[in-house]
């Protein structure tokens, strides 16, 4: 909205407006305006969601220590919709797709979060949506997303070939163009690439909403990724850059970088008030969405394959969920971890939960580092 008002309309008349012209300059700006919006609504809708008693239900099976959690203020993820989506339209360029894109996917994902936590209230219980009902509207949105993908790259805006870490020359196509030559094997090629956009939709969102169990372990770690995105996209979006570093570059995509310092922002804003002990809790509304964004940034720019990097931590809880499950039904009810996800096994070692969260957020820097690493170590 600024861009276009501010430099593509008054640029000539006031020539100070060219800073809008700068996407440094925009993300920055994205950043604050979404840390403070962050800040100033937070206590308003904290008193808010204690008048209308929206509370969190704490699951019975979980720790005991977090059953003095119980009636803690939650949806606290409609402040950081609200933070970042509004800085993104002030100050990213609204003719760009991309940046719509990943409005459409994270208020789609962070809908169906919403529902989540409605249900749960009306309730009064830990009990939402059905984990089919869930999964099929994000699949849902998993493919409306690949659909507008690859209309995108029927207009050369994008591509469907995998960037791999370490090695430049390595460069699969998601649409395994083998197989687009001969049209009765069209429906296997398209079959594949949406099974992927799904995976790693479906997937990111649910490892952040499985991660969203102590306070501030799930924002603190989403300020980190999102931070390690926002370098990935700019420079994705940098020709000059680009080339140097010998990635796929996609023109216009660096606006994207706008959208992720945006989650950066308002992520931190609201870790301000989810911070341990916590007054809010982010709920399904915040962690499906967020984790929904994530994403849906990863797979436009490329960067699927270093998402177990940049969410490291993210995916390591979501894998020991999927381990803890597999053992339980496979092994006659066996578990590898005293609780899933991995955050509450140790708990249950007798760590304090603030310092499993410090530690796990010192994880995920480190393995984001390393995700940035590999852009030359290739």
């Amino acid at each position: 909205m600024l861009y276009w008002l501010l430099y593509r309309q008054l640029y000539t008349f006031f020539s100070p407006f060219r800073l809008f012209r700068f996407l440094t300059f925009r993300i920055s700006f994205a950043s604050l305006s979404a840390l403070a919006i962050s800040l100033v609504l937070g206590p308003w809708l904290i008193r808010r969601l204690r008048e209308f008693q929206i509370g969190q239900y704490v699951r019975e099976e979980g720790p005991k220590a977090h059953q003095s959690k119980s009636g803690t203020p939650t949806m606290g993820g409609v402040l950081i919709l609200v933070s970042f989506l509004f800085p993104t339209l002030l100050w990213a360029d609204l003719s760009n797709l991309y940046v719509w894109l990943c409005i459409f996917s994270t208020l789609s994902f962070g809908a169906i979060g919403f529902f989540d936590d409605f249900q749960k209230i009306r309730n009064r219980r830990n009990l939402g949506l059905t984990a089919r009902t869930k999964f099929g509207w994000q699949i849902v949105v998993s493919l409306v997303v690949g659909v507008c993908l690859l209309l995108m790259t029927a207009r050369g805006m994008y591509s469907t070939q995998l960037m791999v870490p370490f090695f430049k020359n390595v460069r699969p196509d998601l649409l395994m163009h083998g197989l687009m030559t001969n049209p009765y094997t069209w429906p296997l090629a398209f079959l594949f690439f949406f099974l992927f956009v799904i995976l790693v939709l479906v997937g990111t969102s649910n490892a952040v909403n499985l991660t969203d169990g102590l306070d501030g372990l799930a924002a603190g770690l989403t300020v980190i990724a999102a931070g390690a995105l926002t370098v990935l996209t700019y420079v994705t979006g940098h020709v000059l850059l680009a080339r140097y570093l010998e990635i796929g570059h996609l023109r216009d995509v660096g606006e994207v970088a706008v959208f992720c310092g945006a989650i950066v922002g308002a992520s931190l804003g609201f870790l301000w008030y989810n911070a341990h002990p916590a007054e809010i809790f982010m709920g399904d509304v915040g962690s499906l969405a967020l984790g929904g964004a994530i994403g849906t940034v990863a797979v436009i720019i490329k960067q699927e394959l270093l998402l177990p990097f940049i969410g490291g931590v993210f995916m390591l809880e979501a894998l020991s969920v999927i381990l803890q499950v597999g053992s339980y039904k496979l092994r006659n009810g066996k578990r590898i971890f005293r609780m899933a996800p991995l955050h509450h096994h140790f708990e249950l070692m007798g760590w304090k939960e603030s310092k499993v969260i410090i530690r796990f957020w010192l994880i995920g820097l480190l393995m984001a580092l390393f995700a940035l690493t590999t852009l030359k170590l290739r």
